[in-house]
């Protein structure tokens, strides 16, 4: 059994409540007391705390191009064109590396569950190695030292564009050439990370035009099997879109829901360009949608339809990082209010506590866990914000200060099943973060030295 005393707790709902206790045993919560004196000794997170967060979409490697693709002003093809020279480079232990330094710097920002949306699974050229899920095994290594839960949704990608060209160059790397193929992999990395604490192994659609319609069934029944999230990414970009209806006459949200993708298990990622009649088949559906603003608004995607999305009956929407221009759930959940405001030139669409439950309670759901809220029975995972930053004074214990003021900066302590991962600012596992970051994207971009995980 352990506990901590927190100044101010926001539960997951309702209002912040002050001088808390909470207990924990095997991991999960056991009992929160709202106005009890501090007990003698009890370990103290001051300011206000919250539910952890969940990135529930990220690409861990895509860290490396930070601030890189934005010299001469840049476009989604500059910047698709690094990522691949980026994963061209990448190896096992170099995957390794990026990806602790990666979930590192998550921790440090509040995240205590991420779903790596992988897909860089084979060797230059398309070779498999000696252990096929070498590089899945090793972000499942790069989680557990971090800290974090990860739900590791293994991606089916075969082909290069809608049209079903086949894939050339770096996404060689991408393929298992079938869907049951795929499959056939991911039945080994299941089986390798079963009953691995903190693992799970989801699956996920890269994207309709990286999986054809044929090949999709396969992918649901391998998630339906074995109960995992199910992962797409979704209507992105316009002119995906156009490309889909072109070939198919259909949406993307049309075509995956005809093959049976859409479901209470599946997650839509980004659906930024969507028709009515695709958001009431994402609703009546029950999938979830996973908005990641600061990756769609570098990338001059757009804004997706969120009030439409949290009209009653709402859909879950959940929040992402995904390339990682920054790593902010909080500023990710600003985010989708502040595009709104911008889009409809109108303050207060949506409110405080709507935004974190998007960066907690429904991102941790999008990705198979019951984490998220502060109350008996569920994973202990407690954030501490500081209410004492340049960022925040003045602002109060108010879940307003947390989403509208607070960011990244602000954790100082992030407990995570009970145990300590970040206390006073600091990774208690990862030491020098910043300096790991940097060492490895030299190592691949520069060709420097970096470290081994």
């Amino acid at each position: 059994m352990s506990a901590w005393w927190c100044e101010h707790v926001w539960t997951g709902a309702g209002p912040v409540q002050r001088d808390v206790l909470v207990t924990v045993a095997g991991g999960r919560i056991t009992a929160v007391l709202g106005g009890v004196p501090r007990p003698p000794g009890t370990p103290v997170l001051r300011g206000l705390v919250v539910p952890g967060l969940a990135n529930a979409h990220s690409h861990a490697f895509h860290r490396l191009l930070r601030a890189r693709t934005q010299q001469g002003r840049g476009s989604f093809w500059t910047w698709r064109e690094l990522m691949y020279r980026a994963a061209d480079r990448l190896t096992p232990d170099l995957y390794r590396e990026v990806a602790t330094a990666v979930f590192a710097e998550m921790a440090l920002a509040g995240v205590t569950g991420v779903g790596e949306f992988h897909y860089l699974h084979h060797a230059p050229g398309g070779r498999r190695y000696a252990d096929p899920n070498a590089m899945g095994l090793a972000l499942a290594d790069a989680a557990r030292t971090a800290g974090l839960r990860l739900t590791l949704l293994d991606t089916c990608y075969l082909t290069a564009d809608v049209s079903g060209a086949p894939v050339v160059g770096t996404q060689e790397r991408f393929s298992d050439g079938s869907s049951d193929a795929w499959a056939a992999r991911v039945d080994d990395l299941h089986a390798a990370l079963s009953g691995v604490d903190g693992v799970v192994v989801g699956a996920a659609v890269h994207s309709v035009r990286a999986v054809p319609p044929s090949q999709l069934p396969a992918v649901v029944e391998w998630a339906t099997a074995r109960g995992a999230p199910l992962h797409a990414h979704v209507a992105e970009q316009t002119a995906e879109v156009d490309a889909c209806r072109a070939v198919h006459g259909a949406t993307p949200v049309e075509l995956l829901a005809e093959h049976g993708v859409l479901g209470p298990r599946t997650t839509a990622v980004h659906a930024t360009h969507l028709t009515a009649s695709d958001v009431e088949a994402l609703r009546s559906s029950g999938t979830g949608v996973c908005f990641c603003p600061t990756t769609e608004r570098d990338l001059g995607d757009g804004i997706g339809p969120a009030p439409a999305l949290l009209a009653e009956p709402a859909v879950p929407l959940s929040l992402g990082s995904d390339s990682h221009a920054v790593i902010d759930l909080l500023e990710e959940a600003r985010a989708v209010e502040l595009d709104e405001r911008l889009a409809r030139r109108e303050r207060g669409v949506l409110d405080a506590e709507t935004l974190l439950a998007c960066a907690t309670r429904h991102g941790h759901r999008s990705l198979g866990s019951d984490a998220g809220t502060i109350a008996p029975g569920a994973r202990a995972d407690l954030v501490a914000l500081d209410l004492a930053s340049v960022r925040t004074a003045g602002g109060g214990a108010t879940v307003e200060t947390a989403v509208f003021a607070a960011g990244a900066a602000d954790v100082t302590d992030v407990v995570v099943d009970g145990r300590i991962v970040v206390a006073d600012r600091r990774h208690t596992t990862v030491p020098d973060v910043a300096g790991r970051l940097a060492a490895v994207t030299s190592s691949v971009l520069d060709g420097g030295s970096g470290r081994a995980a």
